[in-house]
């Protein structure tokens, strides 16, 4: 049978054309192979957010179920690149990565190289690759990444680069393999694009409009992961707040976290982003009665003054922001708050800087993503006069997260010597003998233990804080 032949028989729907395909690329590597007496190797480097890291264990799920085994870096015979393109310094490190490769190719010319994710849904990212960096095999974007097996098929049977983009879907393929990176908690995601446009960010034009997942598919995800001895998952959305709008049957993001707190053995409930302008009364009361969802909440402010904020498209004012976080700590008293801020958004005075840094002192996040405004081509933000100086940003970006850091450090001190639950995540990078965990507000524990406590929630004291995390000790 040709390869025309073969891909005239596939199946036309999802996900049985992708298994299809699985099943032939299988067999070429197997022969591949067996050529070279040794297993075919893979590598996954992950760029941007917690989307795209839960993106790339599908990926790894699919090269693992072709037959790629795992391989610990870039000398692998398939290296594929899952980019970010939130801010420009994104897109500079993986150019550096494919100068790179393009040496590592040439001593080994069989090896294929993948592009995917934010990066490659901009039209002149892929013009640029298709002229400058030749040695790519495959590129493909953020709304099929389920077509990997099928692109990688096109790709060993063509000899040639094969660009797949597409501008946006309305499909979630469900039932494909994912390969988790910890066996005892998970990201799930619920929905995918977003809607918002605000005026720097360019998450819309590259992950397309919202799409929610059905319910009844989440809560039958997440029952399977706590069969295979899941005990925490990560809801994941760009704004998780409007959660079931575009769905057939709407219902509201805090009715799906109820669906899911019953469901039996999973013991942790986490979920990021959330955006303050969708953020319900009916949320907050669901985590105020929960006794799974995390004590942690990540609302980003990017600006502390609401004319920024207006320019910004945020919809939402400075007053209304203090309002929500005097609801949610009303409601949960020892919920900690992180937050995103961009420094030097176009326009922003001294005095727009002085709002954000006053919203910060009222609030006393335990910890703050802060960030240059970072100018992306064809957000509306990108054409705006008045872009502010980068002395001043530089100057304003170091007051800021001198003041953050600070405030950080006195707020983790409320738990110093009281006793908590913590999950154990992995051994301690820097200290033998010792584990390191997560507190359920996300706080870092490091104390004494071995390999045999991972994945298990045990209750430290809390014995010494650090500026971010805890010195602790087991409590038998």
């Amino acid at each position: 049978m040709n390869i025309k032949e073969i891909k005239a028989m596939a199946p036309a729907t999802e996900p049985a054309r992708q298994k299809y395909f699985m099943e032939h690329v299988k067999a070429r590597i197997a022969e591949l192979a067996a050529e070279k007496g040794r297993p075919l190797t893979c590598f996954i480097s992950t760029f941007g957010c917690q989307m795209n890291a839960r993106d790339s264990e599908k990926l790894l799920g699919i090269l693992q179920e072709v037959g790629y085994v795992q391989g610990t870096d870039e000398n692998s015979d398939f290296v594929l690149y899952n980019t970010c393109t939130v801010r420009e310094n994104a897109n500079l490190k993986v150019y550096g990565r494919l100068g790179y490769l393009n040496g590592v190719k040439r001593k080994n010319p069989e090896m294929l190289i993948a592009l995917c994710g934010c990066m490659m849904q901009e039209p002149t990212v892929v013009e640029k690759i298709k002229k400058s960096y030749r040695h790519v095999d495959i590129v493909f974007g953020t709304h099929n990444i389920f077509k990997l097996a099928e692109l990688l098929f096109d790709r060993l049977y063509s000899k040639k680069m094969v660009v797949d983009i597409w501008e946006g879907t309305d499909a979630i393929v469900e039932d494909l393999p994912i390969e988790r990176k910890y066996p005892f908690k998970s990201g799930v995601n619920i929905m995918f694009g977003c809607n918002n446009f605000c005026s720097y960010c360019i998450v819309p034009y590259v992950r397309g409009r919202e799409r929610s997942r059905n319910p009844e598919d989440i809560v039958k995800e997440i029952e399977t992961l706590v069969a295979d001895g899941v005990v925490e998952v990560m809801l994941l959305g760009q704004n998780v707040n409007s959660y079931g709008k575009t769905l057939k049957n709407p219902i509201s993001f805090a009715e799906l976290l109820r669906r899911i707190e019953a469901i039996e053995g999973l013991e942790r409930i986490r979920f990021m982003t959330s955006h303050p302008k969708d953020l319900s009364d009916e949320l907050i009361e669901v985590m105020k009665g929960s006794k799974k969802i995390c004590k942690h909440f990540h609302l980003p402010l990017q600006s502390g003054s609401s004319r920024i904020l207006n320019i910004m498209n945020r919809r939402y004012t400075k007053e209304r922001y203090l309002e929500l976080v005097d609801k949610l700590r009303t409601a949960v008293p020892d919920i900690a708050l992180s937050t995103d801020i961009i420094v030097g958004f176009p326009g922003e005075t001294e005095e727009d800087f002085q709002e954000t840094l006053d919203v910060v002192r009222k609030v006393r996040y335990e910890s703050a993503f802060t960030f240059i405004y970072s100018k992306r081509t064809g957000t509306p933000a990108a054409a705006m006069e008045n872009q502010v100086p980068e002395d001043v940003v530089k100057d304003r970006f170091d007051r800021l997260l001198k003041e953050v850091q600070d405030i950080a450090a006195e707020a983790i001190l409320r738990d110093e010597h009281t006793v908590q639950d913590v999950l154990v995540e992995d051994l301690d990078s820097h200290e033998p003998g010792f584990v390191t965990g997560r507190l359920s507000n996300n706080t870092v524990v490091h104390f004494k233990g071995d390999a045999s406590l991972i994945g298990k929630i045990v209750k430290v004291s809390l014995d010494e804080a650090k500026g971010f995390y805890f010195m602790g000790t087991m409590v038998e």
